[in-house]
């Protein structure tokens, strides 16, 4: 039973459609909505607070590409989260392959090393109970129909997952689009690993599906964001299903973290060339994403970030 749940990137999106789910549930007792932008999220907490009719959302302020922030606000948490989803993300803003300090790039920084970090502290504080989700995406295994191609690592090696988070492998070819596929394999692969080192907490992997009104596509030069956001997702993708509703995209995160058949270690997505419907053990289209040692290399060099 999840009482008490936080939800990373929480002020707008999949993240605040999962807060407003999850506190029509009965057993919730809290909800921590994290985010970076005190003003957004208090913003968002009373937008959610007059559409549930339920006082029970507490802001945490952190930024995940920031993991100093992370830390800081895992100390200011007095009481153990039963439910933890690492929503936040997108194509990493203005500079996506840019360093940070922690010598990983911008776009890794903001989807994944924070929130290892977040997992981290929570687990090493003893304040995390029952379950992880990670919103990861069909781009871990490659989108065909939207041109994103499935990640191709040549070995899966420690050095080679190294090189995807500090961005080195794609030298002058840095496409946002298709290294955010790369970081979602790498972090799918990370929770797997985790699942093995943390058998008492289930650790999922999921995606949310192809679905209209997010931010994660506000950062894309102009022209591309227009046809992705604003005509591709809206108009044509729904008729080849390859988009949902933000509530539909949610309710994959809320089943996620509440539905027992869903096994902890495993990377669940839509069926191979659409982005909506039932979700599917990804293993299934892809035998890497359940390869163990690919899992321990991905873990092994993103915490080799980590100070």
């Amino acid at each position: 039973m999840n009482k008490s749940i936080m939800i990373t990137g929480a002020n707008a999106g999949i993240g605040k459609e999962t807060a407003r789910q999850l506190a029509f549930q009965r057993n919730t007792e809290i909800i921590y909505l994290a985010c970076r932008n005190l003003e957004k999220a208090t913003a968002a907490k009373r937008e959610l607070t007059q559409a549930t009719g339920r006082d029970i959302f507490k802001i945490i302020i952190m930024d995940i590409s920031k993991p100093e922030t992370v830390k800081k606000a895992v100390e200011t948490i007095t009481s153990p989260v039963d439910a933890l989803i690492l929503n936040a993300g997108g194509t990493g803003g203005k500079t996506p392959e840019k360093l940070t300090s922690n010598g990983v790039t911008e776009i890794t920084a903001g989807n994944l090393l924070g929130h290892v970090v977040l997992v981290d502290e929570l687990i090493k504080h003893q304040k995390l109970n029952n379950v992880v989700l990670f919103a990861s995406s069909e781009a871990a295994r490659g989108i065909k129909q939207m041109g994103m191609k499935r990640p191709n690592l040549s070995e899966n090696s420690v050095e080679e997952f190294i090189s995807i988070f500090d961005g080195s492998k794609f030298k002058n070819d840095f496409d946002p689009m298709q290294v955010y596929g790369w970081i979602k394999y790498g972090g799918t692969l990370w929770m797997s690993n985790m699942a093995r080192k943390n058998p008492d907490i289930k650790f999922i992997s999921m995606s949310p599906g192809g679905t209209r009104g997010t931010q994660g596509m506000d950062d894309l030069p102009l022209i591309k964001r227009i046809f992705l956001k604003h005509i591709g997702m809206k108009l044509i993708m729904p008729l080849m299903k390859m988009s949902h509703s933000v509530e539909e995209g949610a309710k994959r995160f809320v089943e996620g973290i509440n539905n027992p058949k869903f096994k902890s270690g495993v990377f669940y997505a839509s069926k191979e060339n659409i982005l909506t419907g039932q979700v599917i053990d990804q293993s299934t289209i892809w035998k890497d994403l359940d390869n163990p040692l690919y899992q321990k290399n991905a873990d092994t060099a993103i915490h080799s970030f980590v100070s």
